[in-house]
């Protein structure tokens, strides 16, 4: 019995330890990556509205659509020149940011994957270039639809073994539509 009570302290004091160095870690880090996260949002807004020199962030509270979770003017020489919306659709390996750039003429200027879970090989193919540069130049005044076999005006070809993952970044891409047509209006 002695010996079990013994072993226990042990690991209760080696947990104890463990708990609180990281905590102390992540008490220290939170600020780093807090200030990294927001770099990597304003270099994926400048990478989907590259004409834009600054954003001007909008209040959302009146687009009626749950996925959108941020929104901003893209301002170049103090004028508006579009939109950026950050969308957050459900992929196969679960959540997945979707950051869309529209332009004040309703042209989709630009898409870009942001943090995701999606397997490797598969899912993870929505970052490639190829796949994402597909949503450029297509028009806001419509939803756009996934094609498991080609491209057209409307749709974008899926990721071959990824449909999901591809219908999800096609539904972020339109909950962005949706909130700059709501906003045009």
């Amino acid at each position: 019995m002695k010996e079990i009570m013994n072993l226990g302290l042990k690991l209760l004091l080696i947990s104890l330890i463990a708990a609180l160095s990281l905590g102390y870690v992540n008490d220290i880090t939170k600020g780093k990556i807090a200030e990294q996260r927001a770099i990597a949002n304003e270099r994926a807004r400048k990478e989907v509205s590259p004409d834009a020199d600054s954003f001007k962030e909008l209040d959302i509270s009146e687009i009626d659509n749950d996925l959108v979770v941020e929104g901003f003017e893209a301002v170049k020489d103090e004028l508006r020149i579009g939109y950026v919306f950050k969308t957050l659709p459900k992929g196969y390996g679960g959540g997945l940011e979707v950051i869309v750039g529209i332009s004040n003429n309703g042209i989709i200027t630009g898409v870009r994957i942001g943090s995701h879970n999606e397997t490797p090989g598969l899912g993870a193919k929505s970052t490639d270039e190829s796949f994402y540069n597909q949503y450029e130049n297509m028009k806001a005044n419509q939803a756009i639809g996934v094609s498991k076999t080609q491209k057209s005006d409307s749709e974008i070809q899926a990721i071959s073994g990824a449909t999901i993952t591809s219908k999800a970044v096609t539904i972020g891409v339109n909950s962005a539509i949706e909130a700059y047509n709501a906003l045009i209006q």
